[in-house]
Protein backbone atom coordinates (compact mmCIF):
# COMPACT_ATOMS: atom_id res chain seq x y z
CA UNK A 1 0.00 0.00 0.00
CA UNK A 2 0.90 3.67 -0.46
CA UNK A 3 1.93 5.44 2.54
CA UNK A 4 -0.81 8.04 3.79
CA UNK A 5 -0.19 11.16 5.22
CA UNK A 6 -2.51 13.99 6.81
CA UNK A 7 -1.73 17.70 6.40
CA UNK A 8 -3.63 19.94 8.82
CA UNK A 9 -3.69 23.56 7.46
CA UNK A 10 -4.02 25.88 10.60
CA UNK A 11 -4.66 29.64 8.32
CA UNK A 12 -4.01 32.51 11.07
CA UNK A 13 -1.18 34.22 12.03
CA UNK A 14 0.10 37.01 13.71
CA UNK A 15 0.89 39.09 10.90
CA UNK A 16 1.52 38.39 7.14
CA UNK A 17 5.18 38.34 5.92
CA UNK A 18 5.82 40.47 2.97
CA UNK A 19 7.34 37.17 1.48
CA UNK A 20 4.51 34.71 2.20
CA UNK A 21 2.14 33.42 -0.33
CA UNK A 22 0.45 30.73 1.54
CA UNK A 23 -3.19 30.70 2.14
CA UNK A 24 -2.86 32.81 6.01
CA UNK A 25 -5.16 35.43 7.49
CA UNK A 26 -4.44 37.66 10.23
CA UNK A 27 -5.67 36.83 13.81
CA UNK A 28 -5.33 38.35 17.06
CA UNK A 29 -5.27 36.54 20.87
CA UNK A 30 -8.47 38.58 21.90
CA UNK A 31 -11.34 40.66 20.47
CA UNK A 32 -14.00 39.65 17.69
CA UNK A 33 -11.17 38.52 15.30
CA UNK A 34 -9.64 35.49 18.02
CA UNK A 35 -9.16 32.41 16.59
CA UNK A 36 -12.03 30.15 16.64
CA UNK A 37 -9.99 27.50 18.25
CA UNK A 38 -13.03 24.95 19.13
CA UNK A 39 -15.11 25.49 16.23
CA UNK A 40 -11.76 24.86 13.96
CA UNK A 41 -11.38 21.39 15.96
CA UNK A 42 -14.42 20.51 15.73
CA UNK A 43 -14.47 21.66 11.77
CA UNK A 44 -11.35 19.19 11.14
CA UNK A 45 -12.17 16.27 12.54
CA UNK A 46 -15.80 16.23 10.67
CA UNK A 47 -13.58 17.27 7.65
CA UNK A 48 -11.20 13.99 8.38
CA UNK A 49 -14.62 11.75 9.06
CA UNK A 50 -16.06 13.29 5.61
CA UNK A 51 -12.51 12.08 4.09
CA UNK A 52 -12.40 8.50 5.45
CA UNK A 53 -13.16 6.54 2.30
CA UNK A 54 -10.04 7.49 1.33
CA UNK A 55 -8.00 6.06 4.02
CA UNK A 56 -8.49 2.76 2.63
CA UNK A 57 -7.84 1.16 5.96
CA UNK A 58 -4.10 2.49 6.10
CA UNK A 59 -2.13 3.35 9.10
CA UNK A 60 -1.03 7.44 8.86
CA UNK A 61 2.77 7.80 7.97
CA UNK A 62 3.45 11.11 9.13
CA UNK A 63 0.98 13.90 10.44
CA UNK A 64 2.55 17.92 9.63
CA UNK A 65 0.59 20.70 11.02
CA UNK A 66 1.00 23.58 8.52
CA UNK A 67 0.09 27.13 8.31
CA UNK A 68 -0.80 30.07 9.01
CA UNK A 69 1.22 29.86 12.62
CA UNK A 70 -0.23 26.34 14.02
CA UNK A 71 1.87 27.34 17.91
CA UNK A 72 -1.46 30.18 17.52
CA UNK A 73 -3.02 26.89 19.02
CA UNK A 74 -3.35 26.00 22.76
CA UNK A 75 -1.46 22.75 24.06
CA UNK A 76 -4.80 21.40 24.50
CA UNK A 77 -6.34 21.98 20.97
CA UNK A 78 -3.56 19.99 19.52
CA UNK A 79 -3.90 17.21 22.03
CA UNK A 80 -7.64 17.09 21.95
CA UNK A 81 -7.36 17.01 17.99
CA UNK A 82 -4.47 14.48 17.98
CA UNK A 83 -7.21 12.02 20.44
CA UNK A 84 -9.79 13.03 17.82
CA UNK A 85 -7.84 11.77 15.07
CA UNK A 86 -6.77 8.18 16.75
CA UNK A 87 -10.59 7.58 17.19
CA UNK A 88 -10.52 7.50 13.10
CA UNK A 89 -7.34 6.43 11.52
CA UNK A 90 -4.81 4.43 12.77
CA UNK A 91 -2.25 5.96 14.46
CA UNK A 92 1.12 3.82 15.31
CA UNK A 93 3.62 5.05 17.97
CA UNK A 94 6.24 5.26 14.94
CA UNK A 95 3.90 7.84 13.59
CA UNK A 96 6.01 11.30 12.81
CA UNK A 97 3.63 14.04 13.68
CA UNK A 98 5.29 17.81 12.98
CA UNK A 99 4.06 20.74 14.25
CA UNK A 100 5.44 24.44 12.56
CA UNK A 101 6.23 27.34 15.41
CA UNK A 102 7.20 30.70 15.73
CA UNK A 103 10.11 31.67 17.88
CA UNK A 104 8.44 34.46 19.73
CA UNK A 105 7.74 34.32 23.45
CA UNK A 106 3.98 33.67 22.95
CA UNK A 107 4.16 30.39 21.20
CA UNK A 108 7.26 29.15 22.99
CA UNK A 109 5.52 29.08 26.14
CA UNK A 110 3.28 25.99 24.59
CA UNK A 111 6.26 23.95 23.89
CA UNK A 112 5.90 21.25 26.68
CA UNK A 113 2.10 21.47 26.20
CA UNK A 114 2.55 20.58 22.49
CA UNK A 115 4.87 17.69 23.14
CA UNK A 116 2.68 16.19 26.14
CA UNK A 117 0.12 16.44 23.72
CA UNK A 118 1.84 14.03 20.93
CA UNK A 119 3.68 16.29 18.80
CA UNK A 120 7.21 14.30 18.35
CA UNK A 121 8.98 17.06 15.79
CA UNK A 122 8.73 20.60 15.59
CA UNK A 123 9.85 22.69 12.92
CA UNK A 124 10.63 26.56 14.12
CA UNK A 125 10.37 29.06 11.58
CA UNK A 126 13.48 31.65 12.48
CA UNK A 127 14.48 32.18 8.79
CA UNK A 128 17.33 34.48 10.16
CA UNK A 129 18.73 35.73 13.46
CA UNK A 130 19.90 39.23 12.14
CA UNK A 131 17.98 41.94 13.88
CA UNK A 132 17.60 43.96 10.41
CA UNK A 133 16.77 41.14 8.37
CA UNK A 134 13.85 39.82 10.15
CA UNK A 135 12.45 43.52 10.28
CA UNK A 136 12.65 43.15 6.69
CA UNK A 137 11.20 39.77 6.48
CA UNK A 138 8.16 41.07 8.74
CA UNK A 139 9.18 38.32 11.25
CA UNK A 140 7.94 39.28 14.72
CA UNK A 141 10.47 37.62 17.14
CA UNK A 142 14.23 38.77 17.47
CA UNK A 143 17.52 36.73 16.94
CA UNK A 144 17.26 36.38 21.04
CA UNK A 145 14.32 35.05 20.78
CA UNK A 146 14.51 32.27 18.37
CA UNK A 147 17.65 31.72 20.47
CA UNK A 148 15.79 31.02 23.57
CA UNK A 149 12.76 29.14 21.83
CA UNK A 150 15.16 26.13 20.06
CA UNK A 151 16.94 25.75 23.51
CA UNK A 152 13.51 25.25 25.17
CA UNK A 153 12.44 22.92 22.59
CA UNK A 154 15.74 21.19 23.36
CA UNK A 155 14.16 21.38 27.32
CA UNK A 156 10.50 20.24 26.25
CA UNK A 157 12.18 16.74 25.16
CA UNK A 158 11.89 17.61 21.33
CA UNK A 159 14.73 15.06 19.40
CA UNK A 160 13.18 15.60 15.95
CA UNK A 161 13.80 19.54 15.38
CA UNK A 162 13.76 21.37 12.80
CA UNK A 163 15.23 24.89 11.89
CA UNK A 164 14.01 27.05 9.15
CA UNK A 165 16.48 28.97 7.78
CA UNK A 166 16.78 31.37 4.40
CA UNK A 167 19.78 33.65 2.99
CA UNK A 168 19.96 35.32 -0.60
CA UNK A 169 18.21 38.36 2.22
CA UNK A 170 18.12 42.19 1.05
CA UNK A 171 21.30 43.23 1.27
CA UNK A 172 22.48 39.97 3.05
CA UNK A 173 26.16 39.63 2.72
CA UNK A 174 28.37 35.97 2.49
CA UNK A 175 29.25 37.02 6.00
CA UNK A 176 25.87 37.39 7.70
CA UNK A 177 24.42 34.38 5.22
CA UNK A 178 27.22 32.29 7.29
CA UNK A 179 26.82 33.63 10.55
CA UNK A 180 23.02 32.70 10.69
CA UNK A 181 24.31 28.89 9.51
CA UNK A 182 27.13 28.83 12.53
CA UNK A 183 24.22 29.94 15.15
CA UNK A 184 21.92 27.49 13.59
CA UNK A 185 24.21 24.73 13.72
CA UNK A 186 25.54 25.34 17.52
CA UNK A 187 21.69 24.88 18.69
CA UNK A 188 21.67 21.27 17.76
CA UNK A 189 18.71 20.80 16.04
CA UNK A 190 17.83 17.61 13.87
CA UNK A 191 17.06 19.12 10.80
CA UNK A 192 17.91 21.89 8.74
CA UNK A 193 15.51 23.72 6.09
CA UNK A 194 17.97 25.96 4.26
CA UNK A 195 16.45 27.66 1.49
CA UNK A 196 17.02 30.58 -0.74
CA UNK A 197 14.66 33.68 -0.73
CA UNK A 198 12.47 34.10 -3.71
CA UNK A 199 9.91 36.30 -4.81
CA UNK A 200 6.33 35.04 -5.09
CA UNK A 201 3.20 36.44 -7.00
CA UNK A 202 0.41 38.08 -4.69
CA UNK A 203 3.12 39.00 -2.12
CA UNK A 204 4.28 42.50 -0.68
CA UNK A 205 8.08 41.83 -2.12
CA UNK A 206 6.59 41.13 -5.49
CA UNK A 207 4.53 44.61 -5.09
CA UNK A 208 7.36 46.04 -3.75
CA UNK A 209 10.36 44.00 -4.85
CA UNK A 210 13.79 44.23 -2.31
CA UNK A 211 17.31 44.32 -3.61
CA UNK A 212 18.49 41.12 -3.26
CA UNK A 213 22.35 39.61 -4.12
CA UNK A 214 23.20 39.00 -7.46
CA UNK A 215 23.82 35.74 -8.78
CA UNK A 216 27.84 35.81 -7.46
CA UNK A 217 27.22 36.32 -4.27
CA UNK A 218 24.32 33.88 -4.50
CA UNK A 219 26.53 31.21 -5.10
CA UNK A 220 28.96 31.94 -2.33
CA UNK A 221 26.72 32.04 -0.10
CA UNK A 222 25.34 28.50 -1.31
CA UNK A 223 29.22 26.76 -2.02
CA UNK A 224 29.61 28.11 1.94
CA UNK A 225 26.82 27.17 3.32
CA UNK A 226 27.21 23.34 1.54
CA UNK A 227 30.83 23.36 3.19
CA UNK A 228 29.74 24.49 6.56
CA UNK A 229 26.63 22.08 7.05
CA UNK A 230 28.86 19.03 5.56
CA UNK A 231 31.49 19.73 8.60
CA UNK A 232 28.51 19.92 11.12
CA UNK A 233 27.23 16.53 10.20
CA UNK A 234 23.98 17.44 8.18
CA UNK A 235 23.60 15.57 5.10
CA UNK A 236 21.53 17.21 2.14
CA UNK A 237 18.77 15.13 0.87
CA UNK A 238 16.58 16.99 -0.99
CA UNK A 239 16.66 20.69 -2.64
CA UNK A 240 16.93 22.82 0.83
CA UNK A 241 16.56 20.04 3.16
CA UNK A 242 19.71 18.69 5.56
CA UNK A 243 19.70 16.37 8.74
CA UNK A 244 21.49 14.47 11.12
CA UNK A 245 21.56 11.12 10.36
CA UNK A 246 17.99 9.41 11.13
CA UNK A 247 16.47 12.20 11.33
CA UNK A 248 14.78 13.26 7.35
CA UNK A 249 11.66 14.24 7.52
CA UNK A 250 9.37 11.24 6.56
CA UNK A 251 5.92 13.59 5.79
CA UNK A 252 7.63 15.57 3.32
CA UNK A 253 10.02 12.27 1.58
CA UNK A 254 6.11 10.87 1.24
CA UNK A 255 5.39 14.08 -0.82
CA UNK A 256 8.70 13.62 -2.73
CA UNK A 257 8.11 10.04 -3.58
CA UNK A 258 4.53 10.61 -4.51
CA UNK A 259 2.98 9.03 -1.90
CA UNK A 260 -0.57 9.95 -0.56
CA UNK A 261 -1.76 12.42 1.65
CA UNK A 262 -5.58 14.00 2.80
CA UNK A 263 -5.37 17.80 3.79
CA UNK A 264 -7.89 19.05 6.12
CA UNK A 265 -8.58 22.76 7.36
CA UNK A 266 -8.68 25.47 4.78
CA UNK A 267 -6.98 25.93 1.66
CA UNK A 268 -5.86 22.36 2.02
CA UNK A 269 -5.05 20.15 -0.43
CA UNK A 270 -5.14 16.29 -0.93
CA UNK A 271 -3.56 13.91 -2.92
CA UNK A 272 -5.09 9.98 -3.89
CA UNK A 273 -4.34 6.86 -5.64
CA UNK A 274 -7.74 5.14 -6.40
CA UNK A 275 -7.40 1.51 -8.44
CA UNK A 276 -9.94 1.00 -11.28
CA UNK A 277 -11.46 -1.96 -10.41
CA UNK A 278 -11.76 -2.48 -14.20
CA UNK A 279 -8.46 -2.05 -15.76
CA UNK A 280 -6.84 -2.71 -12.03
CA UNK A 281 -4.73 0.88 -12.79
CA UNK A 282 -4.15 3.60 -10.26
CA UNK A 283 -5.58 7.17 -10.94
CA UNK A 284 -4.30 10.54 -9.01
CA UNK A 285 -7.19 12.18 -7.42
CA UNK A 286 -6.75 15.80 -6.16
CA UNK A 287 -8.67 17.41 -3.98
CA UNK A 288 -9.01 21.15 -2.38
CA UNK A 289 -10.93 22.72 0.92
CA UNK A 290 -12.20 25.99 1.26
CA UNK A 291 -9.43 28.52 1.20
CA UNK A 292 -11.49 31.53 3.62
CA UNK A 293 -11.82 30.38 6.96
CA UNK A 294 -14.79 31.62 7.47
CA UNK A 295 -16.17 29.73 4.26
CA UNK A 296 -14.66 26.56 5.56
CA UNK A 297 -16.62 27.00 8.87
CA UNK A 298 -19.80 27.59 7.08
CA UNK A 299 -21.39 24.47 8.17
CA UNK A 300 -24.12 25.06 5.27
CA UNK A 301 -21.47 24.14 2.75
CA UNK A 302 -19.60 20.73 2.45
CA UNK A 303 -15.50 21.45 3.64
CA UNK A 304 -14.55 19.92 -0.07
CA UNK A 305 -14.47 23.15 -2.79
CA UNK A 306 -13.30 21.11 -5.45
CA UNK A 307 -11.79 17.78 -6.99
CA UNK A 308 -10.52 16.01 -10.11
CA UNK A 309 -8.54 13.10 -11.42
CA UNK A 310 -4.94 13.88 -12.77
CA UNK A 311 -5.02 13.61 -16.84
CA UNK A 312 -2.69 10.92 -17.81
CA UNK A 313 -0.65 12.98 -19.32
CA UNK A 314 0.20 15.44 -16.58
CA UNK A 315 1.39 12.34 -14.44
CA UNK A 316 4.87 12.04 -15.45
CA UNK A 317 6.03 16.11 -14.83
CA UNK A 318 3.64 15.97 -11.76
CA UNK A 319 5.65 12.58 -10.44
CA UNK A 320 8.88 13.50 -11.15
CA UNK A 321 8.41 17.19 -10.35
CA UNK A 322 8.66 15.94 -6.81
CA UNK A 323 11.03 12.97 -7.36
CA UNK A 324 13.74 14.83 -8.59
CA UNK A 325 13.70 17.07 -5.45
CA UNK A 326 15.82 14.33 -3.78
CA UNK A 327 19.44 14.42 -4.45
CA UNK A 328 18.92 10.80 -4.54
CA UNK A 329 16.26 10.46 -6.65
CA UNK A 330 13.90 7.72 -6.82
CA UNK A 331 14.00 3.94 -7.92
CA UNK A 332 12.89 3.49 -11.68
CA UNK A 333 9.88 1.32 -9.92
CA UNK A 334 8.21 4.00 -8.43
CA UNK A 335 7.49 5.63 -11.65
CA UNK A 336 4.86 2.62 -12.97
CA UNK A 337 3.62 1.64 -9.18
CA UNK A 338 2.63 5.58 -8.43
CA UNK A 339 1.86 6.38 -11.86
CA UNK A 340 -0.14 3.33 -13.64
CA UNK A 341 2.34 4.51 -16.64
CA UNK A 342 5.24 2.27 -18.17
CA UNK A 343 8.74 3.89 -17.78
CA UNK A 344 8.70 3.31 -21.78
CA UNK A 345 6.33 6.57 -21.72
CA UNK A 346 8.69 9.04 -20.93
CA UNK A 347 11.67 7.37 -22.74
CA UNK A 348 12.61 9.69 -24.95
CA UNK A 349 13.16 13.21 -22.61
CA UNK A 350 15.47 10.58 -20.30
CA UNK A 351 17.21 9.79 -23.03
CA UNK A 352 17.76 13.64 -23.87
CA UNK A 353 18.87 14.22 -20.02
CA UNK A 354 20.99 11.50 -19.95
CA UNK A 355 22.84 12.98 -22.95
CA UNK A 356 22.46 16.62 -21.56
CA UNK A 357 24.22 15.15 -18.28
CA UNK A 358 21.13 16.25 -16.28
CA UNK A 359 20.11 12.66 -14.94
CA UNK A 360 22.32 9.87 -13.88
CA UNK A 361 22.27 6.96 -16.80
CA UNK A 362 20.90 3.71 -14.43
CA UNK A 363 18.07 1.62 -15.00
CA UNK A 364 17.23 1.52 -11.74
CA UNK A 365 17.62 4.94 -10.66
CA UNK A 366 15.71 8.32 -11.62
CA UNK A 367 18.11 10.30 -10.23
CA UNK A 368 19.21 14.08 -11.27
CA UNK A 369 22.80 14.69 -11.52
CA UNK A 370 24.28 17.33 -9.53
CA UNK A 371 24.05 19.94 -12.59
CA UNK A 372 20.19 18.45 -12.88
CA UNK A 373 19.54 19.67 -9.54
CA UNK A 374 21.10 22.89 -9.87
CA UNK A 375 19.05 23.51 -13.29
CA UNK A 376 16.35 21.78 -12.20
CA UNK A 377 14.05 23.69 -14.33
CA UNK A 378 15.52 23.07 -17.56
CA UNK A 379 15.53 19.17 -16.72
CA UNK A 380 11.67 19.31 -15.74
CA UNK A 381 10.88 21.58 -18.86
CA UNK A 382 11.80 18.36 -21.19
CA UNK A 383 9.29 16.45 -19.49
CA UNK A 384 6.43 18.93 -20.66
Amino acid sequence: MLPLSLYIHIPWCIRKCPYCDFNSHVANQSGDDKIPEAAYIAALLEDLEQDLQWVQNRPLHSIFFGGGTPSLLSGDAIAQLLEGIKQLVELPATTEITLEANPGTFEADKFSAFYQGGINRLSIGVQSFNHEHLQQLGRIHSGDQAIAAIEGAHQAGFKQLNIDLMHGLPGQTHQQALKDLTIATQLNPSHLSWYQLTIEKNTEFHKFPPILPVEDKLWQIQETGFEHLAKNGFQPYEISAYSKPTSRCKHNINYWQFGDYLGIGAGAHSKITVTSEITGKPHILRCHKHKQPNAYLDQSKPYRAGQHVVPADELPIEFLMNAFRLREGVDSVLFEQRTGLPLAHIAEPLAVATKRGLIEASNSKLCPTQKGSQYLDDLLQLFI
